[in-house]
């Protein structure tokens, strides 16, 4: 059985003609490819350095196969792109027996448009909120957000399979009349409670004044929100706080938020890391203090699911599921005082509060198992599959 896999992901491809991805690894594809014998990805290409695709993963495999589309985003070539890719498009849709389709995203929304044309069965998997994307984007982007969230709801309402990955806040705002199940994204190791003892004797053998923070995404994605903790680092600095160090991890133009760096007079405070690969990262965050996801979107943040894990005490923005994950006290707004807001919970560490978070962190990401969550969402792929035959029986 063929599947297509349809969120309108951006490939780099090396001098040797390999591709890469950002934050899809091997794992991510092997949970389809448990399933079915071969899996289609549909997505752009761009050329990239051989220097920079340290950290990315190698797109490879059996059963795996990549379906260029042009980039329907640029609207100086949006027409002749769009007829390209809808050509393309229909054609895998008919070639194919099943659509999964990751949800916001044009290039997805289109192929579920041409899947019910074709009267293909599809599974839709919703794993952000547009309205956030995009009205946290730019300009533009608050123009298009009500449209996108209208259309949205229109297809989690129509969808007859929908996996959220969020246990609430997706479910409310997108609601489905489809059979649904709730899988974060999230697949980490084993749980080890060796980590968290090792955490713990970090926070209490620490005798150095400075605090590391850090955060891991992408560094040109502007509601990924980094500027508003470097933005705090600033004003900590103006009235004589410089022990904050801020790490970033992730790939991606690092020119605006050097640009913030410098604004606010502490380049020596911010350190960019690059992107890194799914060892490397879980190493990092053993070495710093404090995670922090400052998102202005997200469904169920991974990275702060993976920092927790590490007991890390971590705060976030309230965006999305990052609420369901951390305390209120951790949690600072999406508004115009966050970045105090920011400095104010920074501030209410003590050593003994870092420790209760690091348990209490580490426990609430125990229940992002991926023995429990892989199983939870293979049973539900699993009964699609068989709805779909006994249809066709």
């Amino acid at each position: 059985m063929k599947v297509l896999f349809a969120h309108g992901l951006k490939f780099f491809e090396d001098s040797n003609g390999n591709l890469y991805l950002r934050g899809y690894d091997t794992n991510y594809w092997n949970r389809y490819l448990k399933h079915f014998d071969e899996l289609y990805v549909i997505g752009r290409k761009q050329r990239i350095s051989d220097e920079y695709i340290s950290g990315f993963n190698k797109f490879e495999g059996n059963g795996l196969f990549f379906v260029e589309v042009p980039d329907i985003h640029n609207y100086k070539t949006y027409f002749r792109s769009n007829r390209l890719f809808e050509s393309i498009a229909k054609k895998i849709v008919n070639d194919v027996d099943v659509i999964i389709a990751r949800i916001p995203g044009t290039y997805s929304s289109k192929i579920i448009r041409y899947a019910k044309q074709k009267n293909k069965p599809y599974l839709v998997e919703m794993v952000g909120c547009p309205w956030d994307s995009l009205w946290n984007h730019s300009f533009k982007g608050k123009l298009v957000a009500p449209f996108m969230m209208r259309s949205t709801k229109k297809i989690l309402q129509q969808a007859p399979y929908v996996i959220y990955v969020t246990n609430q806040f997706l479910q409310k705002r997108y609601p489905t009349k489809g059979k649904q199940t709730n899988c974060s994204n999230v697949t980490l190791p084993k749980m080890d409670d060796a980590v968290l003892t090792k955490r713990i004797e970090k926070i209490k053998s620490s005798k150095s004044l400075e605090i590391v923070i850090g955060t891991t995404a992408a560094v040109d994605v502007r509601y990924k929100g980094q500027q508003y903790v470097i933005g705090a680092l600033g004003k900590l600095k103006e009235s004589g706080v410089t022990n904050y160090r801020y790490q970033l991890v992730g790939g991606g133009d690092t020119s605006y938020l050097k640009s913030m760096a410098q604004k606010y007079n502490v380049e020596e405070q911010v350190e960019f890391l690059g992107a890194k690969s799914h060892d490397k990262v879980f190493e990092w965050l053993d070495t710093i203090d404090i995670y922090i996801q400052p998102s202005r979107q997200e469904g169920l943040p991974r990275a702060l699911i993976e920092a927790m894990s590490r007991g890390l005490p971590s705060i976030g923005a309230a965006t999305g599921g990052i609420p369901e994950l951390l305390e209120n006290e951790y949690i600072f707004s999406n508004t115009k005082s966050n970045i105090n807001e920011i400095i104010n919970i920074l501030r209410t560490f003590t050593l003994d509060s870092l420790e209760r978070q690091a348990i209490r962190n580490f426990k609430v990401s125990s229940k992002y198992d991926k023995k429990n969550i892989s199983t939870r969402r293979f049973n539900f792929i699993d009964d699609f599959i068989k709805n779909l035959e006994r249809e066709t029986s």
